[in-house]
């Protein structure tokens, strides 16, 4: 079990690990992913448990049936909150930093397996946001002498960024999908037709079920549900991403719509825990499909509401305010006003571009908010909402300029939850107000403060990324480096691979005088995310002072081409021409470089080395001055007196 595959005559694959379904029709969010761990993990378990449990994480998000043989050693108050408690949601851009891990996973296990792999993964056209995304990456960073892929697709729709990426060298070709089932048609096609998800590409499979009556389709998809429950619901092992494709499917096309609504409505919920956004739209409108306001008001609004925070969360807040309108308009319900004011609230605060932001507006939803709340009958629900909804206050308090205010009312709402509601239902929310009173607090009483806040919120979720990553911030603007850099590197160790700590740790290593750390963590940078042109700007200069000019090079240009007018690379260009005896060349970048930005200080600092080179006197001295004047350096006076000198 696992990736398999070896070259045959002329460099074919003759063995392929595969082929591995990508429509999500199949297990939802990470169909593809799925059926590639589900293969690859007890093989990686058994020959180097260590490589799995690095990627604990990505693996469960992507195939949580492999609950039962892998723990998730790097739990959050969030992952381990109960649905009903869940107030903080993971941002939309943790899907790439799954993606990251799932192909981090792949390739070094095919590295170990010798290289020479290969993997089929069908329907491309059909992959779902999550797929898509993992996929991309890992074409992208495969080396083909290590893991080749072979793509099928019923059509030349492949979203981006997959399709970027086609052109890749890892990828044997992009083909035309196979007649999945062959040519010949039998008595049992209807039924055969319903166990392949519809999918089949034989028109006779699809005319056999056609032929039917809708009442014997229904039972057709009720019997396969049915069974697919059982598999479902195994006690160890139990294909528990069976609930989030093929079994909503079926129970749509079923006999009960009552089991249809509740199958979507608990795929959403899990999506929505997960930050599979786009599966909880797509998954809201087919729960809307089946349920009306006035039929069933309680699953609609769930159904709602759950869009709007994917909306909010991918940058949509249009489509969530139009949802938050309709379901204020088809409802009377406290609770419906209550969490759209909120989320309008909010809306206003945080996700409207900066023109379209009005604190003004948001306050006076929140305090509608507020209002709701207190007239809540029972005691702790009356608390925990009423905390809840202060909290949406006191960012836009701070945001006000307020920030004394909104100091007060996060202090009091620690102190109202600790004395009125349970721990166990408040403990992920106490954290998140002890969390937005650390920001507070290094905003008010500074960092070394602010520290010891963030300390305390570690203590009480130490397997969360944030927190160490800001903590980290502060402790650099204390001057405590060395402690800076553990931060960074916890905040690498509890996520999923993302670039940014790897980028702070590279800069304060380099500032340490660590290069080549500092190189190996602007690589990882750029092999996670290659459009990031500050982690080229940054190498490039390490590679120069290395002596490494040749890839200094590589780096500027790959970074000129992303942005063209970038001034650091313009500067380091012309420092290479100069390293290169160009120094014609080297003015021509350096003035480039300072006419972008003029405040550029070492920009012309070079500038006038290189026009005193030249024989330009004049010129070279008024750049050095230029120089001075912007940032205090002795060597740069020491060039100046040389040039007046002269």
């Amino acid at each position: 079990v696992g990736l398999r595959g070896s070259r045959g005559a002329g460099g074919s694959p003759a063995g392929v690990c595969g082929p591995h379904d990508g429509d999500p029709r199949h297990r939802g969010p990470y169909t593809a992913a799925n059926s590639v761990l589900r293969a690859l993990v007890p093989a990686v378990l058994d020959r180097w448990p260590e490589l799995a449990r690095r990627h604990d994480i990505e693996i469960l998000n992507a195939a949580p049936e492999l609950g039962s043989l892998l723990e998730n050693r790097r739990p959050t108050l969030t992952s381990e909150a109960p649905p009903d408690s869940r107030t903080r949601f993971y941002p939309h851009d943790r899907v790439i930093w799954l993606g990251h891990g799932l192909t981090d996973l792949v390739l070094a296990h095919a590295a170990r397996l010798g290289g020479g792999q290969t993997l089929l993964i069908t329907d491309v056209d059909r992959l779902d946001h999550t797929d898509n995304v993992w996929l991309a990456g890992l074409v992208r960073r495969a080396d083909p002498a290590v893991l080749r892929l072979v793509l099928t697709s019923a059509s030349t729709g492949v979203a981006e960024p997959l399709s970027g990426q086609l052109a890749a060298p890892a990828v044997v070709g992009v083909s035309a999908a196979r007649n999945r089932h062959g040519a010949v048609a039998d008595p049992g096609d209807a039924r055969r037709y319903v166990r392949e998800l519809c999918l089949t590409g034989h028109p006779a499979h699809r005319a056999a079920y056609e032929s039917l009556t809708p009442a014997r389709r229904a039972r057709l998809h009720d019997a396969e549900a049915d069974r697919l429950a059982g598999r479902a619901a195994l006690a160890e092992g139990g294909e528990r991403s069976l609930l989030l494709g093929a079994i909503p499917f079926h129970r749509e096309r079923g006999s009960d719509r009552a089991a249809a609504v509740t199958a979507l409505a608990d795929a959403q919920a899990h999506c929505l825990l997960r930050g599979f956004y786009e599966q909880v739209v797509a998954l809201g409108r087919r729960v809307l499909a089946l349920v009306d306001w006035a039929g069933d008001p309680e699953q609609a609004w769930l159904a709602t509401v759950k869009m709007t925070i994917a909306h909010q969360a991918m940058a949509q807040p249009d489509e969530a305010m139009a949802l938050f309108d309709d379901a204020c308009a088809h409802s009377a319900d406290p609770s419906v006003h209550m969490q759209s004011a909120y989320g309008r609230a909010m809306v206003y605060t945080r996700y409207y571009e900066q023109d379209r932001r009005d604190l003004h507006k948001a306050k006076g939803l929140v305090n509608t908010a507020v209002a709701l709340a207190s007239m809540s009958p029972a005691p702790q629900r009356r608390a925990y909402n009423r905390t809840f909804n202060e909290n949406g206050l006191a960012l836009i308090e701070m945001h006000l300029g307020n920030t004394g205010e909104a100091v007060r009312l996060i202090e009091s709402g620690i102190a109202r939850l600790d004395a009125e509601v349970e721990d166990s239902r408040a403990l992920l929310h106490h954290s998140v107000l002890r969390y937005n009173y650390a920001q507070l607090i290094a905003r008010v009483a500074g960092p070394e403060r602010a520290v010891e806040e963030y300390t305390k919120v570690i203590a009480g979720d130490p397997h969360h990324p944030d927190y160490y990553f800001e903590r980290a911030g502060l402790l650099e603007r204390l001057g405590r480096h060395d402690e800076a850099v553990a931060d960074y590197t916890s905040a690498i160790q509890v996520a999923p691979p993302y670039p940014e700590p790897h980028y702070n740790r590279g800069d304060l290593l380099a500032r340490a005088g660590d290069l080549e750390a500092a190189c190996a963590d602007f690589s990882r940078v750029l092999e996670l995310s290659p459009t990031f042109v500050d982690a080229y700007v940054n190498r490039a200069g390490l590679l120069l002072e290395l002596g490494r000019a040749g890839d200094a090079e590589r780096d500027v240009e790959a970074g000129l081409a992303l942005e063209p007018g970038n001034a650091h690379l313009l500067c380091l260009r012309g420092l290479l021409h100069l390293e290169h005896g160009r120094p014609a060349d080297a003015r021509v970048a350096l003035e480039a470089a300072v006419a972008v930005d003029d405040q550029l200080a070492g920009g012309w600092a070079n500038l006038g080395a290189v026009l005193f080179e030249l024989g330009d006197t004049g010129p070279a001295r008024r750049c050095l001055e230029r120089s001075l004047a912007l940032a205090e350096d002795p060597v740069v006076r020491d060039n100046l007196a040389l040039a007046v000198a002269s």
